[in-house]
């Protein structure tokens, strides 16, 4: 596989590169990232023929849609797909400290959930203010759902329902300000309940379909069936599956641990890359159109392009399969092809 082949949405008129960078180390994710560290990883993602970017408001409290924005808009319009977030307003706050939500150095701006109406339209807004980019491709709804709000999902919800957020998006898509609607989360779970009351065209999915863990099959395959095509970002599970210890953003549980002690051995017994397959086994699910890996250098884009075209022999799948570390019925890489 190549990064720079490209897939369809299958409702709009929507294509993106088979990997796609993921900006949140823009916006200085768990360290200060230099704008030249940053510039670098998005030129060799450029190099590399990815053009796919996505970012957030959130990331780094606006930090990561002004570094984007600079950087993209040097370049023509028409040569990159672009995708941002809704959800949060940022909202100018001097108390901002040094370090908040995994940001260093986050600017003076604190989010807000705000699923309504007004909220999607504000926050819209100024993401076109930062960016300097009137029409996103792809606009999220992002972090919607128990996990990120627990007993105030409700609350957040009915603001999409009744508050207008739905009707918002809608009314963006349908008069051009977007090409395409969906949600950017990281639980399946609230995706499918939101393709029960809303017209969506595309979302992202953190870590919910990986080589590590794929209770989310059946749901695929539905989406799959009605043409809701699914970003997959995080594909590493927080890191666990390029080498470290995390999970969910957080220390792994030992069946976690377990179960990737489990792939490394496969991995080791077919000469095959760990990272190599964890980026290459989602694509192979006809619901994905591409994967989203965030990258904080020049050096660790080259590594994920590199991992991205290994080639992995069929036997690894098929060893993989047998000892049960992928879902009984779940697509792998060649299959059919």
């Amino acid at each position: 596989m190549n990064v720079a082949d490209k897939r369809a949405l299958p409702h709009r008129p929507v294509e993106v590169t088979l990997m796609g960078l993921g900006c949140a180390q823009m916006g200085n994710l768990y360290r200060k990232t230099a704008y030249e560290e940053s510039a670098g990883a998005f030129k060799a993602s450029w190099d590399a023929g990815i053009r796919y970017f996505d970012t957030a408001p959130f990331y780094g409290f606006t930090r990561s849609e002004r570094r984007l924005g600079t950087m993209l808009t040097d370049l023509p319009r028409e040569s990159y797909t672009l995708s941002t977030k809704v959800g949060r307003v940022m909202t100018p706050d001097e108390t901002v400290g040094p370090e908040e939500d995994g940001y260093v150095e986050p600017l003076p701006f604190r989010p807000v959930y705000d699923y309504s109406y007004d909220g999607i339209m504000r926050s819209f807004e100024a993401s076109q203010q930062r960016l300097g980019i009137l029409k996103p491709d792809i606009l999220y709804i992002h972090d919607i759902g128990r996990m990120t709000h627990g007993d105030r999902h409700e609350h957040y919800w009915n603001q999409l329902m009744a508050g207008g957020g739905f009707r918002a998006l809608g009314k963006l898509r349908n008069e051009g300000s977007t090409k395409a609607i969906g949600l950017g989360v990281n639980e399946w779970e609230i995706i499918r309940d939101a393709m029960q009351v809303f017209d969506i065209d595309v979302s992202m999915l953190a870590g919910r379909y990986t080589l590590l863990e794929q209770q989310s099959l059946a749901f695929m395959d539905d989406c799959a069936e009605k043409g809701v095509a699914i970003v997959v970002a995080g594909p590493f599970n927080s890191g666990i599956l390029a080498g470290n210890r995390k999970f969910n953003y957080a220390d792994a549980p030992a069946e976690m641990i377990a179960r990737v002690d489990a792939l490394h051995a496969a991995c080791e017994e077919e000469g095959v890359s760990m990272q190599a397959a964890a980026l290459q086994f989602p694509l192979a699910h006809p619901a994905v159109v591409t994967i989203v890996s965030g990258a904080r250098t020049a050096e660790q884009i080259k590594s994920n392009v590199d991992w991205f075209s290994e080639t992995i022999p069929a036997s690894f799948w098929t060893r993989l399969k047998e000892r049960g570390l992928i879902a009984e019925g779940a697509p792998v890489p060649g299959e059919g092809a």
